[in-house]
């Protein structure tokens, strides 16, 4: 996993506090767009270098995944 892939993680595994802090979070921290944040989050769902670096943060990400897909 790169750092980046490890810095989405752990802005993902944040709480945080209201509608926006965690865009410009994103923005700040990362340099990237959420746009951007979300394919790579995603991706990292997906690998199981992610699930072996933060199964907490991945696990909880996938059932809210497959419950969304399931509602479809």
């Amino acid at each position: 996993m790169s750092d980046r892939d490890r810095s989405v993680l752990a802005v993902e595994r944040r709480g945080w506090p209201g509608p926006g802090a965690k865009e410009r979070a994103i923005r700040e921290r990362l340099g990237i767009s959420p746009t951007r944040y979300y394919q790579l989050l995603n991706a990292l769902l997906d690998d199981p270098r992610a699930l072996a670096h933060d199964p907490v943060t991945i696990n909880r990400l996938r059932r809210i995944r497959d419950e969304r897909r399931e509602r479809r």
